[in-house]
């Protein structure tokens, strides 16, 4: 996040190909820690410096891959950035924006995610 009150903005992240917008996430490398994930992967599909404020909470969800079926956990944190820049993204997503949070409420293309959003804003504007 970056901003306050009604000028407050977050990052999003889209693809093309499935039309789906989101918020950076990835797995974890052998030997990483949560938040150490959590960072990486913002630098690398944003092109962000970031810093962790505090966790806001987990999603799960099930897919499939050929012959099994994953259980995948998402943990997501508030994040304020420090530096970097959006246009350094990397190949993953198509298109990677700081939008206001109304904005983000629309793109989001995901229930879970306007949720995460939601617990975004609360911790933020916590005293």
């Amino acid at each position: 996040m970056r901003g306050s009150g009604d000028s407050l903005e977050v990052v999003v992240a889209g693809r093309e190909s499935d039309r789906t917008w989101v918020f950076p996430k990835g797995t974890p490398d052998r030997g990483e820690t949560i938040e150490e994930t959590a960072a990486r992967e913002v630098r690398e599909e944003t092109g962000l410096e970031i810093e962790i404020v505090a966790p806001i909470g987990v999603i799960d969800y099930w897919f499939a891959v050929p012959g099994e079926r994953v259980h995948k956990f998402v943990h997501f944190f508030l994040m304020r950035a420090r530096g970097g820049d959006v246009s350094q993204h990397d190949h993953e997503y198509d298109h990677v924006r700081w939008v206001r949070v109304d904005e983000a409420r629309r793109l989001l293309s995901y229930d879970t995610y306007r949720e995460i959003l939601d617990r975004a804003l609360e911790v933020a504007r916590a005293p």
